[in-house]
Protein backbone atom coordinates (compact mmCIF):
# COMPACT_ATOMS: atom_id res chain seq x y z
CA UNK A 1 0.00 0.00 0.00
CA UNK A 2 1.35 3.41 -0.92
CA UNK A 3 1.72 6.20 1.62
CA UNK A 4 -0.99 8.14 -0.21
CA UNK A 5 -3.48 5.31 -0.01
CA UNK A 6 -5.70 7.03 2.55
CA UNK A 7 -5.86 10.26 0.56
CA UNK A 8 -6.76 8.34 -2.59
CA UNK A 9 -9.53 6.32 -0.92
CA UNK A 10 -11.16 9.56 0.27
CA UNK A 11 -11.49 10.91 -3.25
CA UNK A 12 -14.50 10.76 -5.55
CA UNK A 13 -14.06 12.41 -8.93
CA UNK A 14 -17.14 12.42 -11.13
CA UNK A 15 -18.97 14.29 -13.86
CA UNK A 16 -22.63 15.20 -14.03
CA UNK A 17 -24.06 14.77 -17.51
CA UNK A 18 -27.51 15.46 -18.87
CA UNK A 19 -29.54 16.97 -21.63
CA UNK A 20 -29.89 20.77 -21.50
CA UNK A 21 -32.56 21.82 -19.00
CA UNK A 22 -32.74 18.51 -17.12
CA UNK A 23 -31.41 20.36 -14.07
CA UNK A 24 -27.71 19.58 -14.05
CA UNK A 25 -26.49 22.98 -12.92
CA UNK A 26 -29.13 23.05 -10.17
CA UNK A 27 -28.06 19.63 -8.94
CA UNK A 28 -24.39 20.68 -8.94
CA UNK A 29 -25.31 23.72 -6.92
CA UNK A 30 -27.26 21.70 -4.36
CA UNK A 31 -24.34 19.29 -3.94
CA UNK A 32 -22.11 22.30 -3.26
CA UNK A 33 -24.66 23.43 -0.68
CA UNK A 34 -24.21 20.16 1.24
CA UNK A 35 -20.47 20.50 1.03
CA UNK A 36 -20.77 23.90 2.68
CA UNK A 37 -19.07 25.30 -0.38
CA UNK A 38 -21.85 27.81 -0.98
CA UNK A 39 -24.26 28.90 1.70
CA UNK A 40 -27.42 29.86 -0.04
CA UNK A 41 -28.88 28.45 -3.21
CA UNK A 42 -28.80 31.06 -5.92
CA UNK A 43 -30.58 29.50 -8.85
CA UNK A 44 -33.32 31.98 -9.57
CA UNK A 45 -34.96 31.51 -12.93
CA UNK A 46 -36.29 34.82 -14.14
CA UNK A 47 -37.67 35.12 -17.68
CA UNK A 48 -35.72 32.04 -18.66
CA UNK A 49 -32.42 33.85 -17.98
CA UNK A 50 -31.10 32.63 -14.71
CA UNK A 51 -29.00 34.63 -12.35
CA UNK A 52 -25.72 32.92 -12.51
CA UNK A 53 -25.01 29.88 -10.41
CA UNK A 54 -21.41 29.62 -9.23
CA UNK A 55 -20.42 27.24 -11.97
CA UNK A 56 -21.59 29.24 -15.00
CA UNK A 57 -19.27 32.17 -15.17
CA UNK A 58 -18.70 32.92 -18.79
CA UNK A 59 -20.61 35.92 -20.11
CA UNK A 60 -22.22 34.07 -22.98
CA UNK A 61 -23.46 31.43 -20.56
CA UNK A 62 -25.04 34.02 -18.31
CA UNK A 63 -26.90 35.37 -21.30
CA UNK A 64 -28.11 32.03 -22.54
CA UNK A 65 -28.52 30.17 -19.27
CA UNK A 66 -26.50 27.18 -20.45
CA UNK A 67 -23.21 25.80 -19.25
CA UNK A 68 -20.69 26.07 -22.05
CA UNK A 69 -17.40 25.55 -20.26
CA UNK A 70 -16.69 22.58 -18.10
CA UNK A 71 -16.08 23.82 -14.59
CA UNK A 72 -14.32 21.97 -11.83
CA UNK A 73 -15.51 22.18 -8.26
CA UNK A 74 -14.10 20.57 -5.18
CA UNK A 75 -15.53 20.26 -1.68
CA UNK A 76 -15.29 18.10 1.44
CA UNK A 77 -18.25 16.07 2.69
CA UNK A 78 -18.23 13.47 5.49
CA UNK A 79 -14.47 13.09 5.34
CA UNK A 80 -14.51 12.53 1.58
CA UNK A 81 -12.98 14.89 -0.92
CA UNK A 82 -15.37 15.33 -3.81
CA UNK A 83 -14.37 16.68 -7.22
CA UNK A 84 -17.28 17.48 -9.52
CA UNK A 85 -16.74 18.22 -13.18
CA UNK A 86 -19.72 20.09 -14.52
CA UNK A 87 -20.07 19.43 -18.24
CA UNK A 88 -21.75 21.45 -20.95
CA UNK A 89 -25.23 20.05 -21.47
CA UNK A 90 -25.56 21.71 -24.85
CA UNK A 91 -24.92 19.24 -27.64
CA UNK A 92 -22.76 21.64 -29.61
CA UNK A 93 -20.20 21.08 -26.89
CA UNK A 94 -20.37 17.32 -26.86
CA UNK A 95 -16.68 17.03 -27.65
CA UNK A 96 -15.73 18.97 -24.55
CA UNK A 97 -17.90 16.59 -22.53
CA UNK A 98 -16.38 13.46 -24.12
CA UNK A 99 -12.97 14.69 -23.05
CA UNK A 100 -14.11 15.47 -19.53
CA UNK A 101 -15.32 11.88 -19.22
CA UNK A 102 -11.72 10.70 -19.61
CA UNK A 103 -10.82 12.51 -16.38
CA UNK A 104 -13.51 11.06 -14.09
CA UNK A 105 -13.98 7.76 -12.26
CA UNK A 106 -17.78 7.76 -12.33
CA UNK A 107 -20.77 9.66 -13.69
CA UNK A 108 -24.17 10.87 -12.51
CA UNK A 109 -26.76 11.17 -15.29
CA UNK A 110 -29.65 13.55 -14.70
CA UNK A 111 -32.94 12.72 -16.43
CA UNK A 112 -36.06 14.88 -16.46
CA UNK A 113 -39.13 12.80 -15.39
CA UNK A 114 -41.28 14.51 -18.03
CA UNK A 115 -38.87 14.34 -20.96
CA UNK A 116 -37.24 10.98 -20.34
CA UNK A 117 -34.05 9.96 -22.14
CA UNK A 118 -32.91 12.36 -24.85
CA UNK A 119 -30.54 11.87 -27.77
CA UNK A 120 -27.64 13.74 -26.19
CA UNK A 121 -27.72 11.47 -23.12
CA UNK A 122 -27.54 8.39 -25.36
CA UNK A 123 -24.31 9.58 -26.97
CA UNK A 124 -22.68 10.31 -23.63
CA UNK A 125 -23.75 6.95 -22.27
CA UNK A 126 -21.94 5.30 -25.20
CA UNK A 127 -18.71 6.92 -24.04
CA UNK A 128 -19.33 5.67 -20.49
CA UNK A 129 -19.98 2.18 -21.81
CA UNK A 130 -16.86 2.25 -23.94
CA UNK A 131 -14.79 3.20 -20.90
CA UNK A 132 -16.78 0.99 -18.47
CA UNK A 133 -17.48 4.03 -16.30
CA UNK A 134 -19.93 3.35 -13.43
CA UNK A 135 -23.15 5.37 -13.71
CA UNK A 136 -25.80 6.53 -11.22
CA UNK A 137 -29.09 7.95 -12.54
CA UNK A 138 -30.89 10.83 -10.83
CA UNK A 139 -34.48 11.32 -12.04
CA UNK A 140 -35.22 14.99 -11.50
CA UNK A 141 -38.27 17.29 -11.32
CA UNK A 142 -40.54 14.89 -9.39
CA UNK A 143 -42.51 17.94 -8.24
CA UNK A 144 -43.86 18.13 -11.80
CA UNK A 145 -46.04 15.66 -13.61
CA UNK A 146 -44.19 13.26 -15.84
CA UNK A 147 -43.88 9.67 -17.02
CA UNK A 148 -44.77 6.66 -14.90
CA UNK A 149 -41.57 5.72 -13.02
CA UNK A 150 -41.71 2.07 -14.16
CA UNK A 151 -42.10 3.17 -17.80
CA UNK A 152 -39.18 5.54 -17.37
CA UNK A 153 -36.97 2.74 -16.00
CA UNK A 154 -37.82 0.61 -19.05
CA UNK A 155 -36.98 3.54 -21.29
CA UNK A 156 -33.61 4.05 -19.58
CA UNK A 157 -32.75 0.35 -19.97
CA UNK A 158 -33.75 0.36 -23.61
CA UNK A 159 -32.28 3.69 -24.69
CA UNK A 160 -29.06 3.61 -22.67
CA UNK A 161 -28.46 -0.15 -22.89
CA UNK A 162 -27.82 -0.51 -19.19
CA UNK A 163 -29.58 -2.44 -16.43
CA UNK A 164 -31.07 -0.31 -13.69
CA UNK A 165 -31.91 -0.82 -10.01
CA UNK A 166 -34.02 1.78 -8.17
CA UNK A 167 -32.53 2.65 -4.76
CA UNK A 168 -35.26 5.14 -3.97
CA UNK A 169 -38.88 5.27 -5.09
CA UNK A 170 -41.25 8.23 -5.52
CA UNK A 171 -44.58 8.52 -3.75
CA UNK A 172 -46.73 10.11 -6.45
CA UNK A 173 -45.54 13.15 -8.45
CA UNK A 174 -46.41 16.71 -9.43
CA UNK A 175 -48.88 18.43 -7.10
CA UNK A 176 -49.43 15.15 -5.21
CA UNK A 177 -45.73 14.42 -4.71
CA UNK A 178 -45.27 13.25 -1.11
CA UNK A 179 -41.63 12.25 -1.08
CA UNK A 180 -39.54 9.18 -1.72
CA UNK A 181 -38.97 5.94 0.06
CA UNK A 182 -35.22 5.41 0.32
CA UNK A 183 -34.80 1.68 -0.41
CA UNK A 184 -31.04 1.85 0.11
CA UNK A 185 -31.35 3.11 3.70
CA UNK A 186 -34.93 1.98 4.39
CA UNK A 187 -36.12 5.45 5.26
CA UNK A 188 -39.13 7.50 4.34
CA UNK A 189 -38.24 11.00 3.15
CA UNK A 190 -41.18 13.35 3.31
CA UNK A 191 -41.33 16.25 0.94
CA UNK A 192 -42.02 19.86 1.87
CA UNK A 193 -41.43 22.24 -1.04
CA UNK A 194 -38.60 24.56 -0.04
CA UNK A 195 -35.59 25.72 -1.94
CA UNK A 196 -33.51 26.49 1.13
CA UNK A 197 -34.10 23.75 3.66
CA UNK A 198 -33.55 20.05 3.80
CA UNK A 199 -36.61 17.87 4.41
CA UNK A 200 -37.34 15.53 7.32
CA UNK A 201 -36.51 11.83 7.24
CA UNK A 202 -38.36 9.07 9.04
CA UNK A 203 -36.64 5.73 9.73
CA UNK A 204 -38.87 3.07 8.25
CA UNK A 205 -37.67 -0.50 8.33
CA UNK A 206 -41.06 -2.06 7.65
CA UNK A 207 -43.31 -0.31 5.16
CA UNK A 208 -46.03 -2.86 5.85
CA UNK A 209 -46.63 -1.37 9.28
CA UNK A 210 -49.85 0.66 9.57
CA UNK A 211 -47.74 3.56 10.87
CA UNK A 212 -47.04 4.46 7.23
CA UNK A 213 -50.61 5.77 6.94
CA UNK A 214 -49.86 8.45 9.54
CA UNK A 215 -47.50 10.09 7.06
CA UNK A 216 -49.15 9.57 3.67
CA UNK A 217 -52.76 8.77 2.71
CA UNK A 218 -53.90 5.18 2.48
CA UNK A 219 -54.06 4.99 -1.32
CA UNK A 220 -50.51 6.28 -1.63
CA UNK A 221 -49.34 3.91 1.11
CA UNK A 222 -50.96 0.95 -0.64
CA UNK A 223 -49.42 1.89 -3.98
CA UNK A 224 -45.99 2.31 -2.38
CA UNK A 225 -46.19 -1.18 -0.84
CA UNK A 226 -47.16 -2.70 -4.18
CA UNK A 227 -44.46 -0.80 -6.05
CA UNK A 228 -41.72 -1.85 -3.63
CA UNK A 229 -42.88 -5.47 -3.78
CA UNK A 230 -42.77 -5.29 -7.59
CA UNK A 231 -39.28 -3.75 -7.52
CA UNK A 232 -37.94 -6.45 -5.20
CA UNK A 233 -39.52 -9.05 -7.49
CA UNK A 234 -38.40 -7.66 -10.85
CA UNK A 235 -35.00 -6.14 -10.21
CA UNK A 236 -31.98 -8.06 -8.96
CA UNK A 237 -30.69 -7.11 -5.52
CA UNK A 238 -28.32 -4.18 -5.70
CA UNK A 239 -24.72 -5.34 -5.91
CA UNK A 240 -21.85 -2.85 -5.64
CA UNK A 241 -19.44 -4.82 -7.80
CA UNK A 242 -21.89 -5.01 -10.67
CA UNK A 243 -22.26 -1.22 -10.43
CA UNK A 244 -18.47 -0.69 -10.33
CA UNK A 245 -18.06 -2.80 -13.47
CA UNK A 246 -20.49 -0.46 -15.19
CA UNK A 247 -23.12 -3.19 -15.64
CA UNK A 248 -25.91 -1.78 -13.50
CA UNK A 249 -27.05 1.77 -12.75
CA UNK A 250 -28.67 2.61 -9.40
CA UNK A 251 -31.56 5.08 -9.78
CA UNK A 252 -32.63 7.86 -7.39
CA UNK A 253 -35.65 10.15 -7.61
CA UNK A 254 -35.95 13.73 -6.40
CA UNK A 255 -36.26 17.41 -7.16
CA UNK A 256 -32.94 19.24 -7.28
CA UNK A 257 -34.58 22.68 -7.37
CA UNK A 258 -36.37 21.94 -4.11
CA UNK A 259 -33.30 20.27 -2.68
CA UNK A 260 -35.14 17.01 -2.34
CA UNK A 261 -33.52 13.59 -2.75
CA UNK A 262 -30.12 15.21 -3.25
CA UNK A 263 -28.62 14.29 0.12
CA UNK A 264 -29.73 10.66 -0.29
CA UNK A 265 -28.02 10.59 -3.67
CA UNK A 266 -24.85 12.07 -2.19
CA UNK A 267 -24.79 9.76 0.85
CA UNK A 268 -25.17 6.66 -1.27
CA UNK A 269 -22.72 8.02 -3.85
CA UNK A 270 -19.83 8.45 -1.42
CA UNK A 271 -20.44 4.93 -0.14
CA UNK A 272 -20.52 3.09 -3.42
CA UNK A 273 -18.79 5.26 -6.04
CA UNK A 274 -15.25 4.28 -7.00
CA UNK A 275 -12.19 6.11 -5.73
CA UNK A 276 -9.50 6.76 -8.37
CA UNK A 277 -8.71 3.71 -10.47
CA UNK A 278 -5.65 2.51 -12.39
CA UNK A 279 -5.38 4.20 -15.80
CA UNK A 280 -4.10 2.65 -18.99
CA UNK A 281 -1.23 4.60 -20.56
CA UNK A 282 0.32 3.59 -23.86
CA UNK A 283 3.37 2.15 -22.10
CA UNK A 284 1.74 0.48 -19.08
CA UNK A 285 -1.05 0.64 -16.51
CA UNK A 286 -0.57 3.46 -14.00
CA UNK A 287 -1.78 2.73 -10.47
CA UNK A 288 -2.98 5.74 -8.41
CA UNK A 289 -1.05 4.44 -5.38
CA UNK A 290 2.35 4.73 -7.06
CA UNK A 291 4.78 7.11 -5.36
CA UNK A 292 5.67 9.01 -8.53
CA UNK A 293 3.47 11.77 -9.87
CA UNK A 294 1.80 11.39 -13.28
CA UNK A 295 -1.05 13.37 -14.81
CA UNK A 296 -2.52 14.46 -18.12
CA UNK A 297 -4.14 17.59 -19.51
CA UNK A 298 -7.74 17.05 -20.54
CA UNK A 299 -8.84 20.64 -20.99
CA UNK A 300 -7.39 24.07 -21.56
CA UNK A 301 -9.37 27.17 -20.77
CA UNK A 302 -8.46 30.66 -21.90
CA UNK A 303 -9.03 33.72 -19.72
CA UNK A 304 -10.58 32.38 -16.56
CA UNK A 305 -9.67 35.76 -15.17
CA UNK A 306 -10.56 38.58 -17.59
CA UNK A 307 -7.87 40.83 -16.02
CA UNK A 308 -5.06 38.47 -16.95
CA UNK A 309 -4.69 37.20 -20.46
CA UNK A 310 -3.71 33.71 -19.50
CA UNK A 311 -4.84 30.19 -20.14
CA UNK A 312 -5.30 27.52 -17.54
CA UNK A 313 -4.51 23.90 -18.29
CA UNK A 314 -6.58 21.42 -16.29
CA UNK A 315 -4.56 18.43 -15.14
CA UNK A 316 -6.05 15.21 -13.86
CA UNK A 317 -3.63 13.69 -11.32
CA UNK A 318 -3.38 9.97 -12.11
CA UNK A 319 -0.85 8.80 -9.54
CA UNK A 320 1.37 9.91 -6.67
CA UNK A 321 1.42 13.38 -5.23
CA UNK A 322 1.71 16.65 -7.14
CA UNK A 323 3.77 19.29 -5.30
CA UNK A 324 3.99 23.00 -5.88
CA UNK A 325 7.41 24.15 -7.13
CA UNK A 326 8.60 20.60 -7.81
CA UNK A 327 10.18 19.80 -11.17
CA UNK A 328 8.07 17.70 -13.52
CA UNK A 329 8.77 16.42 -16.98
CA UNK A 330 6.68 17.71 -19.86
CA UNK A 331 6.85 14.52 -21.93
CA UNK A 332 6.11 15.97 -25.37
CA UNK A 333 8.78 18.69 -24.99
CA UNK A 334 11.12 16.38 -23.09
CA UNK A 335 11.93 19.20 -20.67
CA UNK A 336 11.49 19.96 -16.98
CA UNK A 337 8.94 22.50 -15.77
CA UNK A 338 7.96 23.75 -12.36
CA UNK A 339 4.75 25.42 -11.27
CA UNK A 340 4.73 28.04 -8.58
CA UNK A 341 1.00 28.69 -8.52
CA UNK A 342 -1.08 25.58 -9.22
CA UNK A 343 -4.71 26.23 -8.34
CA UNK A 344 -7.72 24.25 -7.22
CA UNK A 345 -11.21 25.47 -7.91
CA UNK A 346 -14.21 26.14 -5.83
CA UNK A 347 -16.33 27.23 -8.78
CA UNK A 348 -15.01 30.70 -9.60
CA UNK A 349 -12.91 31.12 -6.48
CA UNK A 350 -9.60 29.52 -7.09
CA UNK A 351 -6.86 29.12 -4.55
CA UNK A 352 -3.22 28.19 -4.81
CA UNK A 353 -2.59 24.64 -3.58
CA UNK A 354 0.60 23.08 -2.24
CA UNK A 355 -0.21 19.50 -3.09
CA UNK A 356 -2.73 17.31 -4.86
CA UNK A 357 -3.30 13.54 -5.02
CA UNK A 358 -4.55 11.02 -7.55
CA UNK A 359 -8.12 11.89 -8.50
CA UNK A 360 -7.67 15.62 -8.00
CA UNK A 361 -7.91 18.18 -10.77
CA UNK A 362 -5.52 21.12 -10.66
CA UNK A 363 -5.20 24.18 -12.86
CA UNK A 364 -1.77 25.19 -14.15
CA UNK A 365 -1.18 28.64 -15.61
CA UNK A 366 -0.35 28.09 -19.26
CA UNK A 367 1.43 30.44 -21.60
CA UNK A 368 1.13 28.17 -24.60
CA UNK A 369 3.16 25.18 -23.35
CA UNK A 370 0.32 22.71 -23.26
CA UNK A 371 -1.92 20.87 -25.65
CA UNK A 372 -4.84 18.64 -24.78
CA UNK A 373 -3.52 15.16 -24.05
CA UNK A 374 -0.07 16.27 -22.82
CA UNK A 375 1.46 14.18 -20.03
CA UNK A 376 3.38 15.44 -16.98
CA UNK A 377 5.42 12.98 -14.91
CA UNK A 378 8.14 12.78 -12.28
CA UNK A 379 10.50 11.83 -15.09
CA UNK A 380 9.06 8.74 -16.75
CA UNK A 381 8.29 8.69 -20.49
CA UNK A 382 4.54 8.08 -20.39
CA UNK A 383 1.68 8.87 -22.75
CA UNK A 384 -1.93 8.74 -21.63
CA UNK A 385 -4.28 7.92 -24.42
CA UNK A 386 -7.96 8.35 -25.18
CA UNK A 387 -8.34 12.06 -25.83
CA UNK A 388 -9.48 12.18 -29.45
CA UNK A 389 -10.53 15.17 -31.54
CA UNK A 390 -13.60 14.14 -33.48
CA UNK A 391 -14.18 14.93 -37.10
CA UNK A 392 -16.15 18.21 -37.19
CA UNK A 393 -19.49 18.39 -38.94
CA UNK A 394 -19.78 22.11 -39.64
CA UNK A 395 -17.23 24.31 -41.40
CA UNK A 396 -16.79 28.02 -42.07
CA UNK A 397 -14.02 30.22 -43.38
CA UNK A 398 -12.90 32.64 -40.68
CA UNK A 399 -11.92 36.09 -41.97
CA UNK A 400 -10.54 39.14 -40.24
CA UNK A 401 -13.10 41.95 -40.09
CA UNK A 402 -10.63 44.56 -38.77
CA UNK A 403 -7.25 44.72 -40.57
CA UNK A 404 -5.69 46.65 -37.65
CA UNK A 405 -6.29 43.69 -35.34
CA UNK A 406 -4.79 40.82 -37.34
CA UNK A 407 -2.34 39.95 -34.56
CA UNK A 408 -5.03 39.80 -31.88
CA UNK A 409 -7.22 37.65 -34.13
CA UNK A 410 -4.45 35.12 -34.76
CA UNK A 411 -3.54 34.92 -31.10
CA UNK A 412 -7.22 34.52 -30.15
CA UNK A 413 -7.80 31.77 -32.70
CA UNK A 414 -4.68 29.95 -31.57
CA UNK A 415 -5.63 30.03 -27.88
CA UNK A 416 -9.26 29.07 -28.43
CA UNK A 417 -8.20 26.15 -30.63
CA UNK A 418 -5.73 24.94 -27.98
CA UNK A 419 -8.69 24.93 -25.64
CA UNK A 420 -10.33 22.37 -27.90
CA UNK A 421 -13.47 24.45 -28.57
CA UNK A 422 -13.15 23.81 -32.28
CA UNK A 423 -10.55 22.79 -34.84
CA UNK A 424 -8.55 24.90 -37.23
CA UNK A 425 -7.63 23.72 -40.72
CA UNK A 426 -5.46 25.74 -43.08
CA UNK A 427 -6.22 25.14 -46.74
CA UNK A 428 -2.97 24.17 -48.50
CA UNK A 429 -4.28 25.50 -51.81
CA UNK A 430 -5.14 29.10 -50.90
CA UNK A 431 -3.90 29.40 -47.30
CA UNK A 432 -7.37 30.36 -45.97
CA UNK A 433 -8.28 29.41 -42.42
CA UNK A 434 -11.24 27.10 -41.91
CA UNK A 435 -12.85 26.46 -38.53
CA UNK A 436 -14.57 23.12 -38.00
CA UNK A 437 -17.01 22.53 -35.13
CA UNK A 438 -19.59 19.98 -34.08
CA UNK A 439 -22.35 22.58 -33.69
CA UNK A 440 -23.61 25.98 -34.77
CA UNK A 441 -23.43 27.50 -31.29
CA UNK A 442 -19.65 27.17 -31.24
CA UNK A 443 -19.30 29.69 -34.06
CA UNK A 444 -21.23 32.22 -31.96
CA UNK A 445 -19.12 31.48 -28.91
CA UNK A 446 -15.87 31.88 -30.88
CA UNK A 447 -16.99 35.18 -32.41
CA UNK A 448 -18.16 36.47 -29.04
CA UNK A 449 -15.00 35.46 -27.21
CA UNK A 450 -12.65 36.79 -29.91
CA UNK A 451 -14.35 40.17 -29.58
CA UNK A 452 -14.67 40.30 -25.79
CA UNK A 453 -11.44 38.61 -24.77
CA UNK A 454 -9.04 39.53 -27.59
CA UNK A 455 -10.63 42.67 -29.06
CA UNK A 456 -10.66 41.01 -32.48
CA UNK A 457 -13.54 40.96 -34.93
CA UNK A 458 -14.04 38.01 -37.19
CA UNK A 459 -16.56 37.32 -39.88
CA UNK A 460 -17.68 33.93 -41.15
CA UNK A 461 -17.96 32.91 -44.77
CA UNK A 462 -19.84 29.83 -45.92
CA UNK A 463 -17.99 26.82 -47.25
CA UNK A 464 -19.72 23.63 -48.21
CA UNK A 465 -17.87 20.65 -46.76
CA UNK A 466 -19.02 17.27 -45.56
CA UNK A 467 -16.23 15.90 -43.35
CA UNK A 468 -12.62 16.30 -42.37
CA UNK A 469 -10.52 13.11 -42.56
CA UNK A 470 -6.99 12.68 -41.36
CA UNK A 471 -5.12 10.66 -43.98
CA UNK A 472 -2.01 8.50 -43.87
CA UNK A 473 -0.43 5.83 -46.03
CA UNK A 474 2.57 3.50 -46.07
CA UNK A 475 2.73 4.13 -49.80
CA UNK A 476 4.41 7.54 -50.24
CA UNK A 477 3.67 7.64 -53.96
CA UNK A 478 -0.03 6.97 -53.48
CA UNK A 479 -0.14 9.73 -50.83
CA UNK A 480 1.53 12.25 -53.17
CA UNK A 481 -0.80 11.22 -55.94
CA UNK A 482 -3.86 11.67 -53.76
CA UNK A 483 -2.69 15.09 -52.56
CA UNK A 484 -2.14 16.23 -56.16
CA UNK A 485 -5.55 14.99 -57.28
CA UNK A 486 -7.30 16.60 -54.31
CA UNK A 487 -5.05 19.65 -53.98
CA UNK A 488 -7.97 22.07 -53.58
CA UNK A 489 -9.35 20.00 -50.72
CA UNK A 490 -6.16 19.40 -48.76
CA UNK A 491 -5.56 21.20 -45.50
CA UNK A 492 -3.23 21.03 -42.50
CA UNK A 493 -4.49 20.76 -38.95
CA UNK A 494 -2.89 22.60 -36.03
CA UNK A 495 -0.23 19.91 -35.66
CA UNK A 496 0.62 20.17 -39.36
CA UNK A 497 -0.94 16.80 -40.25
CA UNK A 498 -2.60 16.20 -43.60
CA UNK A 499 -6.36 16.53 -43.58
CA UNK A 500 -8.63 15.87 -46.53
CA UNK A 501 -11.77 18.03 -46.56
CA UNK A 502 -14.38 16.03 -48.42
CA UNK A 503 -17.24 18.08 -49.83
CA UNK A 504 -19.81 15.29 -49.90
CA UNK A 505 -20.43 11.76 -48.73
CA UNK A 506 -20.37 10.58 -52.33
CA UNK A 507 -16.98 12.13 -53.05
CA UNK A 508 -15.55 10.67 -49.83
CA UNK A 509 -16.82 7.16 -50.66
CA UNK A 510 -15.36 7.42 -54.17
CA UNK A 511 -12.00 8.59 -52.78
CA UNK A 512 -11.90 5.64 -50.37
CA UNK A 513 -12.69 3.35 -53.28
CA UNK A 514 -10.19 4.90 -55.75
CA UNK A 515 -7.30 5.08 -53.28
CA UNK A 516 -7.23 1.73 -51.46
CA UNK A 517 -3.70 2.43 -50.09
CA UNK A 518 -4.81 5.45 -48.12
CA UNK A 519 -6.24 5.19 -44.62
CA UNK A 520 -8.96 7.71 -43.78
CA UNK A 521 -9.43 8.51 -40.07
CA UNK A 522 -12.36 10.32 -38.52
CA UNK A 523 -10.69 11.15 -35.23
CA UNK A 524 -7.26 12.67 -34.81
CA UNK A 525 -6.13 9.75 -32.69
CA UNK A 526 -4.84 6.84 -34.73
Amino acid sequence: MGQYSEEIKRRRTFAIISHPDAGKTTLTEKLLLFGGAIHVAGAVKSNKIKKTATSDWMEIEKQRGISVATSVMAFDYNDHKINILDTPGHQDFAEDTFRTLTAVDSVIIVIDIAKGVEAQTRKLMEVCRMRKTPVIVFVNKMDRDGKDPFDLLDEIEEELHINVRPLSWPIDMGQRFKGVYNIYEQKLNLYTPSKQYVTENVEFKDINSPELETYIDSMQAEKLRQDIELIEGVYPEFDIDTYLRGDIAPVFFGSALNNFGVKELLDCFINIAPFPRPIQAEERVVDPEEENFTGFIFKIHANMDPNHRSCIAFVKVCSGRFERNANYKHVRFGKQMRFSSPTAFMAQKKEVVDEAFAGDIIGLPDTGNFKIGDTLTSGEELHFKGLPSFSPEMFKYIENADPMKAKQLNKGIEQLMDEGVAQLFTNQFNGRKIIGTVGQLQFEVIQYRLLHEYGAQCKWEPISLYKACWIESDNAEALENFKKRKSQYMALDKEGRDVYLADSNYVLTMAQHDFPDIKFHFTSEF
